[in-house]
């Protein structure tokens, strides 16, 4: 039995007694090679155990805990799963208005070797030094308009577009406000519900806020399965609403950001199964399977015409904003003294 474990640098509270029982294990296993005494009965026992709790564990992670599966350090980025699902990508670089932002990527390639598509993504870093260089994925003004920048050049190519979400919000700096970031966020959600070409977007970490909006106005919306996307990031709601960040698992629950729950409400289209673990677990089967659901959609999409694929979008988008009316009054509460 392979230890899913044994590579990893990283636990999350809820695998410490996941990490404990491999370390018993390994303890064991250590004890055998120094001894004569051969205890492989209870490693087999204990590996049995072990991956009946791996199973337990994962298959039942309550919405925090899927939080903080998505910003598992190792889990893979933008460029990684670039590189893995496509050939001969070129980067792109600037806004031609400010500067080029690193914490968004983009540049076309070919999907699968044969297809031409424009990648656009938010790029975490896999260190500190590198997550300081990406910004944590938090983009600036000048990163959604070099993404805007790149979807326009698609579309004067009639390149179908891909996005990868990825960042905890847009940066909230003050140079980023006062390089117009809001008015950036804006332009893209506009301009990306005019577009006349195949969009489509993966959600395959945290989908925080406007800052993955901004990217994210696509025909075919998909979220690897233990990735998230709402409004806001689960500390910054307990914050306003609780006035108490501790109180994050709470408003993690309240804020139905886990893929079953979007795919339920119907916000994406479909979740992405990940190996038991997360996707750090097998990056390469994970971009096989994104890979395949991107074009199968793609295929779909292709038959579309240009005023067609933005009727599609936009429909899409329309839907979340369904209201209903109350059938029949709201009956008082109040009644008069006799």
């Amino acid at each position: 039995m392979v230890d899913p474990s044994a590579e990893r640098k990283y636990t999350l509270d809820f695998e410490r007694p996941l990490e404990e029982l491999y370390q018993k294990i390994a303890d064991l296993r250590k004890l055998t090679q120094d001894s004569s005494i051969n205890l492989e009965d209870e490693i087999q026992t204990m590996e049995k155990r072990a991956e009946q709790l791996r199973k337990h564990i994962y298959k039942n992670l309550k919405p925090y805990q899927e939080v903080q599966l998505s910003r598992h350090p190792k889990r893979p980025n933008t460029l990684e799963l670039i590189k893995l699902m496509s050939e001969d990508f070129i980067e792109l670089h600037g806004d031609r208005c400010f500067g080029d932002d690193p914490a968004i990527v983009g540049g076309p390639a070919y999907l699968d070797g044969r297809l031409r598509v424009m990648w656009i993504g938010h790029q975490k870093g896999k260190d500190t030094k590198d997550n300081i260089y990406r910004n944590f994925g938090m983009a600036n003004p000048e990163g959604y308009r070099k993404a805007l920048r790149l979807m326009k050049l698609a579309e004067r190519f009639a390149l179908p577009v891909i996005t990868l979400v990825d960042t905890p919000g847009a940066y909230p700096g003050i140079g980023a406000e006062e390089r117009g970031q809001s008015e950036a966020i804006a332009r893209n959600l506009l301009e990306m519900s005019l577009l006349r070409i195949p969009v489509l977007s993966v959600v395959i970490g945290e989908g925080g806020s406007g800052g993955a909006l901004g990217i994210a106005i696509a025909n075919r919306v998909y979220m690897l399965e233990h990735s998230v996307y709402s409004v806001i990031s689960p500390e910054g709601c307990a914050s306003i609403l609780f006035r108490d960040a501790g109180k994050a698992q709470q408003a993690s629950a309240a804020l139905q950001l886990t893929s079953k729950d979007l795919l339920r409400h119907k916000i994406v289209e479909g979740v992405i199964s990940e190996p038991l673990g997360g996707a750090h677990n097998d990056v390469s089967q994970v971009a096989t399977d994104i890979k395949n659901t991107l074009l199968a959609a793609l295929e779909e999409l292709q038959k579309l015409s240009p005023d067609e694929l933005q009727a599609d979008r936009q429909k899409k988008f329309r839907y979340f904003g369904a209201a209903r009316e109350m059938t029949s009054p709201v009956p008082s509460k109040t009644k008069k003294n006799s």
